[in-house]
C-alpha cells in the first residue's frame, strides 16, 4: 500500500507580523513618520490595535503580513479546491514534468474504515498505476523513435520522449493521487480561508489542512489569529438551515488547537 498522510510546515512568514499590522493601521491616522510610528509600538499597543481592527472589520492593514506553507500528503482533489482561493501564490509538483513512478495516494477516512470499500479502492489505485506505466511505455517508445528520426541524439531523444509520454499518460491518474506544493497567502486571505475551510461543512481533507495551518499561524501571531476560523467562533452560525448544529463543539475544538 502506498498511501500517505498530511504534512504541513510553515516555511516563512513576516517577522514581527503584529507590529507591522499595528504600524500600518496607525500610520493611516498619524502625522508621525514611519520610523517614529514603529518605535512607539509596544506589545500592549499591538494587542489593542489588532483587537480594534478585528472588531471594526478594518482588514486592509493585515494584507501586509504573509505566510508561506510547505504542504505534502494532499490529493489532486484538494488542490482543485485550494486554488479557488485566488489571492494566493501556488507552486505545485507537476505531473507533466515529474514521472509518477509509484504514485502515493490519499485514502478518504470513510473508505479506510470500511474493509470492502478499501479493498476496491486499493485495487483501483493498483490498476491506475499499471495503466499509467503502460501508457508511459507505449508513448515513450513511439516518441523516442520519432525524435531519433528527427535527428536528435539518443540522450536528448530519451529526455524529450519521456516528457512527451508522461504529459499524456497523466490523464489516467486519479484525484486521490498525492501532490506537494508551496503556498503563500496574506493574512487577510487566510482569514477568508479559515472562515470557509475550518467550518464543519467544508470537505474533510481541506478542513484538516486548514486546521493545521491555523495552528501554525497562531504560534507566530496569536493576537491576529486567536478568533480566526468559521463564523460560529465569533457569533451565531452564519450557515442558517445548513448549520451542522455543533457550534459549541466547533468552538471548543478550534479555540484550543495545539
Amino acid at each position: 500500500m502506498n498511501s500517505t498522510t498530511l504534512k504541513v510546515k510553515l516555511l516563512a512568514y513576516t517577522k514581527e507580523a503584529e507590529k507591522l499590522v499595528t504600524a500600518a493601521a496607525r500610520l493611516c491616522y498619524s502625522s508621525l513618520g514611519v520610523d517614529q510610528v514603529l518605535e512607539s509600538i509596544d506589545e500592549p499597543m499591538q494587542e489593542r490595535f489588532i483587537q480594534m481592527l478585528l472588531d471594526l472589520g478594518h482588514e486592509s492593514p493585515i494584507e501586509h503580513v504573509t505566510f508561506t506553507f510547505g504542504i505534502e500528503g494532499v490529493s489532486r482533489s484538494l488542490l482543485a479546491q485550494l486554488t479557488r482561493h485566488r489571492i494566493a501564490s501556488f507552486s505545485v509538483k507537476s505531473q507533466r514534468y515529474v514521472k509518477e513512478g509509484q504514485f502515493k495516494y490519499i485514502i478518504p477516512p470513510e473508505i479506510d474504515d470500511l474493509p470492502e470499500a478499501k479493498e476496491i479502492f486499493l485495487k483501483a489505485m493498483e490498476e491506475d498505476q499499471k495503466r499509467y506505466n503502460q501508457l508511459v511505455d507505449l508513448l515513450f517508445r513511439k516518441n523516442y523513435s520519432r525524435f531519433l528520426k528527427e535527428g536528435h541524439k539518443e540522450d536528448k531523444a530519451k529526455q524529450l520522449a519521456e516528457k512527451k509520454a508522461i504529459e499524456d499518460a497523466r490523464f489516467v491518474l486519479p484525484n486521490a493521487c498525492e501532490t506537494k506544493l508551496i503556498m503563500t497567502m496574506n493574512a487577510r486571505s487566510l482569514f477568508n480561508f479559515f472562515n470557509l475551510r475550518c467550518c464543519n461543512r467544508a470537505q474533510w481533507e481541506i478542513r484538516n489542512l486548514a486546521k493545521e495551518m491555523l495552528k501554525l499561524v497562531r504560534e507566530t501571531a496569536p493576537n491576529l489569529f486567536k478568533m480566526a476560523g468559521p463564523g460560529c467562533l465569533r457569533g451565531p452560525c452564519p450557515e442558517g438551515k445548513m448549520s451542522c448544529g455543533k457550534q459549541d463543539q466547533v468552538r471548543k475544538e478550534l479555540l484550543s488547537l495545539e
